[in-house]
């Protein structure tokens, strides 16, 4: 046992000998340079003037429920959030296997043998069973560096997995607002083909009655017709951006064509209510915490930084302390011997000498991932204030847009109902009411156009600053 004393101490002092040599480890933080590339402040205009807001509330702020049952329902079906989930969870068996390393290991083994000895010629039974313990003393951080590494990228598992959900949400409300939307284009259609209608059957009444030439009849059996194929089409578009629902949803088509329908006739689309939107940050920091794919690949930066620590460690000695416990139990022609035993070591000190230059190459491949781990990171951040930066323009051209498109609408529609009463009148014939008609209904498609862009430019600033997430935001548990 004295004996075994030394060799600890002797380990232990060239443990700490060798400490002092090793090469420092790079900073395991979440922060690095790449934070620098943020601007200081947004340059294009804020809404509402900057103000912040929740955005994780922001589909509830809108007051619409069927929109908010159709994101959870998007999100209990979502291929992309079962596989998040499932990479959630391998990652969590990841950080167990590294923990499990700094700890001791223990193992247990039982025997059974009957048989006859060359010390005994007599049949005997031997019954033994052992507990054997190993612990690798982590003398340079290898293991905890590794450990490090796999709780960073469970953290970043877990943005991607809030990530996913941020992007099934987005989805759905484009899809939503988008048939939404198309109904009105349709709405608006329908209404130009019925007035078509009704001026066909005029023109066909006073050709028959001789007043006007067969061409201004055939002009306006044309104009019907175009009418009707147009709004066709814009009904076969609206079924089909439903089932794109259907498919996100996984909600049965007569059931969720009901709902919707029920949403149009309960409430207005919030697509022009700026109370209903949601504000934006006037900080870029704001960005940082909001977006799971940055601060994911944040956390990748602070794993590829843990993992180059336990290279560089691995190229030092490696101290590994083993013991055992055993009984062994001998039984033959009635006589019984037992016979106990334990020890303590042997302890192990390994010297790594020569390996043909892999440890080098593990440290130089582990450095090229960190430096492109930073690389990456520093783009995404660049890419993130771009998105921002770009549904914040949209926001502010299509408001700009929408107001002097509304007041265009409007004109073009007085203009074309005075010259349809002036054709009633006499006073003016059938192409002019025509080119009224496509201009007026133009302009009305331009303005419902404007609407749902800036719906969508709403829907990708959500996106863009994460949808409200926050790294401690609540993750799904195990389930087993």
């Amino acid at each position: 046992m004295q004996r075994l004393a030394y060799i600890c101490a002797a380990a232990a002092a060239l443990g700490l000998l060798a400490t002092g040599c090793a090469a420092p480890l790079p900073a395991q933080s979440g922060n690095t340079g790449a934070d620098r590339t943020v601007p200081p402040a947004w340059n294009a205009p804020l809404p509402h003037g900057g103000s912040s807001a929740q955005l994780a509330q922001w589909w509830q702020g809108l007051g619409d429920r069927v929109l908010v049952d159709l994101i959870e329902a998007a999100q209990r079906v979502s291929p992309t959030l079962a596989s998040a989930t499932s990479r959630l969870t391998q990652s969590r068996a990841a950080l167990a296997t590294a923990t499990a390393a700094n700890r001791p290991s223990l193992n247990a083994s039982l025997s059974a043998q009957r048989g006859v000895t060359s010390a005994s010629p007599m049949v005997g039974t031997a019954l033994s069973s052992s507990l054997d313990a190993s612990w690798e003393i982590d003398l340079f951080g290898a293991n905890a560096a590794a450990s490090d590494a796999a709780q960073a990228r469970l953290q970043g598992t877990g943005a991607q997995w809030h990530e996913a959900r941020v992007s099934v949400a987005a989805e759905t409300a484009t899809q939503y607002y988008a048939w939404r939307n198309c109904r009105q284009v349709l709405a608006v259609l329908q209404s130009d083909t019925r007035s078509r209608g009704e001026s066909a059957r005029l023109s066909a009444l006073s050709a028959q009655a001789g007043f006007t030439a067969p061409a201004v009849s055939a002009l306006a059996d044309a104009s019907a017709a175009e009418g009707r194929s147009r709004s066709t089409q814009q009904a076969s578009q609206c079924d089909s951006t439903l089932k794109a629902l259907v498919a996100l949803t996984a909600v049965p088509e007569p059931t969720l064509r009901q709902r919707l329908q029920d949403s149009v006739a309960d409430s207005n689309a919030p697509n022009q209510n700026p109370a209903a939107m949601p504000a934006v940050a006037s900080v870029p920091a704001e960005v940082l915490s909001q977006r799971p794919d940055l601060y994911a690949a944040q956390r990748e930066v602070a794993a590829a930084s843990a993992d180059l620590g336990s290279a560089q460690a691995q190229r030092y000695p490696r101290l590994t302390l083993n013991g055992q416990i055993g009984t062994l139990n001998y039984s033959s022609q009635g006589s019984t011997t037992d016979l106990s035993t334990w020890s303590i070591g042997p302890v192990v000190l390994s010297l790594p000498i020569f390996d043909g230059g892999r440890r080098v190459a593990n440290v130089q491949a582990a450095q090229a991932r960190y430096t492109e781990a930073e690389a990456l990171y520093r783009a995404r951040v660049r890419q993130a204030v771009r998105e921002v930066e770009d549904a914040l323009l949209s926001l502010s051209s299509t408001a700009a847009q929408r107001e002097d498109a509304a007041t265009a609408a409007a004109g073009y529609t007085t203009s074309f109902n005075a010259t349809q009463a002036r054709v009633q009148a006499g006073a003016a014939n059938l192409p002019e009411l025509e080119d009224a008609r496509r201009i007026a209904l133009a302009s009305q498609t331009t303005l419902l156009q404007l609407d749902l862009q800036r719906t969508q430019a709403w829907i990708a600033l959500y996106r863009a600053l994460g949808g409200g997430w926050t790294p401690d935001a609540a993750l799904p548990q195990d389930s087993h």
